[in-house]
């Protein structure tokens, strides 16, 4: 789509313009630090701002500064970033920080160039810490942007490819005005999210109505074009349980994982035992009690269902269980330490509904 009849000055100016008369009050916005903006906008990869908001905060309790991330361990930054999901944020969070802390003497990079050798930090993040923390003039481009400026200027690129990615910070890099990057940013962010939202825009109030090729050509519903939806795939998981007097099994998930680092119990794939599963000697199963409750989980590219039954394990038979654990790399922890493991929140969810 061509978008040069288009006036670029004047979408800026309205995009701005609105921002200003509809502020809102996030910590993050308060403050020039790279640190706290940085910090926040791996909570908000992936995250709705209700949500991240009580995880920005107590991280910033728990680690003011980029040292006090850099120095705890990293059980203890998962078991902060417990149940926002995509926990290879947090893992990279705390590896950037050790990186800044030992690697560059504590002092944060300030430039786009710079920020994009750190991991987990992409283009979109890069241009965020840039402009609000250091005033460089480079647009960020996210999915808000994204959809806000397909509708605006018509196009129609599948926004899931490379070229169309290009395409759009191009484009968003020619809107952003040299006097004021860090507004604009924060204004197109907050225009996609709360008035050119996904579903069920607010089109009546926009201040954009009568230019927005979309709104005039009754094509709000068809952009952005988005090709290539993530194929779910669907998986069935059999949790085991397993106690002995007030000790408990556990298994930490392995390095690669997608939830590495994370505890939850010894499992099976469908329909298999768990003594085929992991070649075990030990006769648990003859004892398992399954929890009529089921539950679905949905990560990025799988939904997970799954079904719990419980083991208790006779105490006289305490030794038996501590070298079947031994044996196969799983973790006995005694009761009253279970709530400092960090865990999925499909693990977190049955314990609260266990009472624990």
């Amino acid at each position: 789509m061509n978008t040069k009849r288009f006036d670029y000055q004047l979408f800026s100016s309205q995009i701005i313009q609105w921002y200003q008369a509809n502020p809102r009050d996030l910590p993050w916005r308060g403050t020039q630090d790279p640190y706290q903006i940085w910090l926040s906008e791996i909570i908000l990869q992936q995250t709705r701002v209700a949500q991240g908001l009580p995880y920005y905060y107590k991280f910033v309790t728990a680690f003011p500064s980029v040292g006090d991330l850099a120095l705890a361990s990293e059980e203890e930054v998962l078991r902060l970033w417990q149940g926002l999901g995509y926990y290879s944020r947090a893992r990279n969070l705390h590896f950037c920080a050790k990186y800044i802390w030992h690697e560059l003497d504590g002092k944060f990079p300030d430039t786009y160039d710079q920020l994009l050798e750190l991991k987990g930090v992409g283009s979109y993040t890069a241009a965020a810490i840039a402009s609000f923390a250091f005033g460089e003039v480079r647009a960020v481009v996210d999915g808000n942007v994204f959809r806000v400026l397909a509708r605006y200027f018509g196009i129609d690129m599948d926004i899931a490819t490379g070229k169309a990615k290009k395409e759009f910070e191009a484009l968003a890099n020619q809107l952003i005005p040299k006097e004021q990057p860090a507004e604009f940013n924060q204004a197109m962010m907050d225009f996609g999210s709360r008035l050119c939202s996904p579903k069920n825009p607010d089109c009546p109030s926009c201040p954009l109505q009568q230019s927005c090729f979309a709104f005039q050509q009754d094509m709000v519903k068809d952009l952005p074009v988005k090709i290539n939806k993530t194929k779910i795939r669907e998986r069935s998981i059999h949790y085991y349980v397993i106690r002995c007097g007030k000790m408990w099994i556990w298994n930490r998930r392995s390095k690669g994982d997608i939830w590495e680092g994370l505890y939850d119990f010894p499992q099976a794939e469908e329909n298999s035992k768990l003594e085929e599963a992991k070649g075990s000697s030990l006769h648990l199963l003859d004892r398992a009690k399954k929890i009529p409750k089921s539950y679905r989980h949905l990560l990025s590219h799988q939904r997970l269902n799954a079904v719990f039954s419980e083991v208790e394990v006779p105490e006289q038979h305490m030794q038996i269980l501590k070298d079947w654990a031994d044996e196969k790399g799983y973790h006995l922890v005694e009761e009253e330490q279970i709530d400092y493991l960090a865990k999925p929140k499909l693990i977190v969810n049955f314990l609260r509904d266990q009472g624990f």
